[in-house]
C-alpha cells in the first residue's frame, strides 16, 4: 500500500522564483531547523552601559567653578 504524499514544507504564494532563489530559500530554511550554535552577543557599547555611568559629585558654586565642571 503507497503512502499519501506529505503536505510540502515551503509554498511560493507570490511570484515565481528562479530555481536558485529556491535552492537559496532551502538553504537558509534548512540551516535554521538545524539548530546550530547560537551566535554571541554583540559586546555592551560602554555608551549605553548603565554602570559606566558613574557621575561624580558637581563643584560647590564658586568663581571659576565652571572650569572644574569640564573635568
Amino acid at each position: 500500500m503507497t503512502e499519501p504524499a506529505a503536505a510540502p514544507l515551503l509554498r511560493v504564494v507570490r511570484g515565481d522564483p528562479t530555481p536558485e532563489q529556491l535552492a537559496a530559500l532551502v538553504a537558509v530554511v534548512a540551516a535554521r531547523a538545524a539548530g546550530g550554535p547560537e551566535p554571541e552577543p554583540a559586546p555592551r557599547s560602554a555608551w549605553s552601559d548603565p554602570a559606566a555611568l558613574v557621575r561624580r559629585p558637581l563643584p560647590a558654586p564658586a568663581p571659576g567653578a565652571w572650569r572644574t565642571s569640564l573635568r
